[in-house]
């Protein structure tokens, strides 16, 4: 005879409150699934319980825990920082042989005195401190005053003015940029079409896009190249030319020999003849 194995079941029991369910399944995680899935049908038309109140027993015993974790003389220096009294601890009796040494403390907390003895005078300014916050506890709680709310004014926003003489005098890369800035809109995105020509002649051809707006530059170089892009697109977006750096884009593309004079380079013709010397 073959007997068939028995498939394993797991039970989990979920408490709520005061309410119980129990699920089953196949699985431990299966078995807790169904038996929150009991729960939440059972509980979901009941009303949300109401949140403890903070400033209850609950918030006295939280503040008890607190001061638990410190020691009593850090406590009785709180309670009089917080009420503006002054403390001071003195040890106002040593006695015994030096291997079995008795010191008293005696504490002052503005109106309330207390002592302690130990073998220590860490011990007797500890029982000091636990003997005078007995009579501390039972001053009334100090009234709670609200912090004045701190009010800050916003510094105004600086609004650049885009008119059309906007930025005259800048370089166009720059002035296109900052216009774009203050309109809160994409950058430039400037491309490099071409570059064509003979070596000592060279022409670029760049292109630049803002929004749908597309213009075309060129220059003996990438860079007035770009410059002459940027110039056409602030010419077709309506702003004024930026005349003082017209001049100097001339003043950059024009070749100039070792003495400062301007060397130019005549095109080649038919009839021209070349020497090429191998050094």
């Amino acid at each position: 005879r073959y007997h068939c194995p028995v498939p394993k079941i797991f039970y989990v029991q979920l408490t709520v409150g005061n309410s119980e369910f129990f699920g089953e399944g196949k699985t431990r995680q299966a078995a807790r699934h169904n038996a929150a899935m009991k729960a939440l049908q059972a509980l979901q038309n009941e009303p949300i319980p109401e949140k403890l109140p903070q400033n209850g027993e609950t918030g006295k015993e939280s503040e008890e825990d607190k001061d638990a974790n410190k020691s009593e003389i850090s406590v009785v220096f709180e309670i009089a920082l917080k009420r503006n009294i002054p403390v001071s601890f003195e040890v106002i009796k040593e006695s015994g042989p030096p291997h079995m040494k008795s010191f008293v403390t005696r504490v002052t907390v503005g109106e309330f005195t207390a002592e302690g003895e130990g073998n220590s005078k860490k011990l007797s300014k500890k029982r000091a401190a636990m003997a005078v916050l007995q009579e501390l506890k039972k001053l009334p709680p100090l009234p709670v005053i609200e912090k004045p709310k701190l009010y800050f004014k916003k510094r105004p926003k600086t609004i650049l003015k885009t008119g059309p003489e906007y930025g005259q005098g800048m370089n166009p890369i720059s002035r296109l940029a900052q216009i774009q800035q203050a309109k809160k809109e994409k950058e430039p995105e400037y491309v490099l079409l071409s570059e064509r020509g003979m070596p000592r002649r060279r022409e670029f051809v760049m292109q630049v896009k803002v929004g749908n707006e597309i213009t075309t530059g060129t220059g003996p170089n990438k860079k007035i190249a770009k410059r002459n892009a940027a110039e056409a697109m602030l010419l077709q977006l309506g702003y004024k030319a930026s005349t003082p750096l017209q001049d100097q884009t001339e003043k950059l593309g024009e070749n100039k020999s070792w003495n400062g004079q301007n060397v130019g380079f005549p095109e080649p013709t038919s009839n021209s003849k070349y020497c090429f010397l191998n050094l």
